[in-house]
């Protein structure tokens, strides 16, 4: 049964029933249908429905997800503050089609060490690495004159 639409009496036909009974399938809620113009249209996957024949499991959907831990030393707390500021106001402007992307920051005073970690869509975890990237080597950045690695 191809992908096309059904018309009453085809389905009539295949199901070997008066056109009526089709139409009262419709008119009842038994039998999805689209009206289009006076004529109602039946989906092979709607006719499927009816005679309890199992669906097809929807399409496969691949999902990447990324986790990735950014460490940086040599961050005082202020630097750590304005650098978390900056990741997250960048997740949170939402892009179309950009998946979710999960942020935690976490600053260690005594070792002047911050870690970020991103959990989430690869895209949007590779724009926020890029993101840290030119802050960080820019010499006019957030930790200008301050020791920073990776």
């Amino acid at each position: 049964m191809g992908n096309d639409m059904y018309s009453v009496e085809q389905v009539a036909d295949l199901l070997d029933l008066h056109v009526r009974t089709v139409r009262g399938y419709i008119r009842s809620g038994r039998l999805r249908a689209v009206r289009i113009g006076k004529q109602y249209r039946i989906a092979p996957a709607d006719l499927d429905a009816l005679l309890g024949r199992p669906q097809p499991p929807p399409a496969a959907v691949t999902t990447l997800e990324v986790s990735s831990i950014v460490q940086l030393d040599g961050v005082d707390r202020a630097a750590a503050d304005r650098l978390a500021t900056l990741v997250l106001a960048g997740v949170n402007t939402h892009r179309a089609g950009a998946g979710p992307l999960r942020v935690q920051t976490v600053h260690d005073e005594e070792r002047q060490r911050m870690k970020i970690v991103l959990i989430g869509d690869a895209r949007e975890t590779a724009e926020v690495l890029h993101l840290l990237d030119a802050v960080l080597t820019d010499g006019n950045g957030l930790l200008a004159g301050e020791a920073h690695g990776g």
